[in-house]
């Protein structure tokens, strides 16, 4: 500690020091003077939870609007219900402006316009990209559903099964195979998608770093932290996802 202190007093004076006492008083400043750290820890906490709750809002509005999608384009000419059409279009619209704005404006208007009200940027942040993701999961799920051959439906009616049974027992497992590793890039996506929920004050890992940056004014060590902690949850993540998908494998062959 106290060659930390001779040193970081001898940059701050512009005395000549080492590389490494150069390095070791900026990685000590960005880690673990007072206990700095723990923000990570934190913000890591925070952006775990935000992912979760961003995926299941996604994966409810994802599958919703897929069934309510597919089921309106599976329809049978001259057996077209109105309603369903209705709630199809006002579906539409919901992905094509989910899709084609940028995931930060939203965040913007989400937390500057229509919860402008709020404190807890956190949870507004962790909705906003639950919307977002809801748009591309469900033209995921609607892509699965979509590729299983239309004989499949037609075999579970004849079996005397209706529109929801047939789905459930015949065409969702069959979808579920093909859609998995595209949904869990779509999970990876959002895990580093997290880091946008700052630019609204969100409270996850790059908040933190940002926080470290402003007390020690070094931004290399923070945003390297940061960027390696987001490296190490991916690639755990996709190492369980990897797990996930050979055991379906494995299923199959059985």
């Amino acid at each position: 500690m106290d060659q930390y202190l001779q040193w970081k007093e001898i940059l701050a004076s512009g005395g000549d020091v080492t590389a490494w006492q150069s390095f070791y008083v900026k990685f000590y400043q960005a880690f673990i003077e007072s206990d700095r750290w723990l923000q990570y820890v934190k913000g890591v906490g925070t952006t775990l939870y935000v992912t979760a709750m961003a995926l299941i809002i996604g994966i409810i509005l994802g599958v919703i609007v897929a069934v309510v999608r597919t089921a309106h384009d599976q329809q049978r000419p001259g057996h077209r219900n109105p309603v369903l059409g209705i709630v199809n279009a006002v579906f539409k619209v919901y992905v094509t402006v989910i899709r084609g704005t940028p995931m930060m404006v939203q965040l913007m208007i989400m937390g500057f316009v229509v919860f402008a009200t709020s404190r807890n940027f956190t949870l507004v942040g962790g909705l906003s990209l639950g919307i977002n993701s809801g748009a591309y999961v469900s033209e995921i799920i609607r892509g699965g559903l979509m590729a299983v051959d239309s004989g499949q439906m037609e075999a579970g009616r004849s079996l005397g099964l209706n529109y929801i049974d047939t789905m459930r027992f015949v065409v969702v497992p069959q979808a579920v195979k093909a859609i998995l590793p595209a949904l869990g890039n779509e999970f990876i996506v959002l895990l580093k998608d997290t880091s946008l929920i700052s630019v609204i004050a969100g409270k996850e890992l790059l908040y933190a770093a940002r926080g470290v940056i402003s007390r020690t004014y070094e931004a290399m060590f923070p945003l390297l932290g940061a960027a390696a902690i987001y490296l190490v949850l991916v690639m755990i993540f996709t190492w369980l996802l990897g797990i996930f998908e050979r055991r379906l494998r494995a299923s199959d062959r059985r």
